[in-house]
């Protein structure tokens, strides 16, 4: 249990600083821990991104030259053609894909911006109430 307040104005001053201290100090916590998750989320997709890419790369340049050894005796073009569309189609894809996968992930700092607004509405509600 608190004790009744005994300091007057510069008491009531000093604790009201001292929760608004608190208070921010809390809300950075979270703001730093909601940037770490951010920054662990993208380098997670960054280095998943670039292995992908390059299993990519090395099998559709074995799939190309596969192909087209194959039909270079009688439909050397259409063969190149249909490997050129099938690329586009697959990297059209791929990029539908990257921009669902955008949309749908939680935004970035969320969470701190949540507890920002409650303190918002917190404060709104109890401005001038002695608690």
């Amino acid at each position: 249990m608190t004790e009744p307040p005994s300091g007057g104005l510069q008491d009531a001053l000093s604790r009201l600083s001292a929760a608004a201290l608190a208070l921010v100090r809390t809300r950075a916590e979270i703001a730093a821990l909601d940037f770490d998750e951010a920054g662990r989320r993208a380098k997670s997709r960054v280095a998943l991104l670039v292995v992908a890419l390059l299993c990519f790369a090395v099998g559709i340049l074995a799939a190309t030259a596969f192909v087209i050894v194959i039909f270079w005796d009688s439909n050397r073009l259409a063969a190149i053609g249909a490997v050129t569309i099938g690329y586009l189609l697959g990297g059209a894809l791929a990029l539908w894909r990257f921009n669902v996968r955008q949309s749908t992930d939680p935004k970035p700092f969320a969470a701190t911006i949540a507890e920002l607004e409650r303190d918002v509405q917190w404060l709104s509600r109890h401005r001038g109430e002695p608690e």
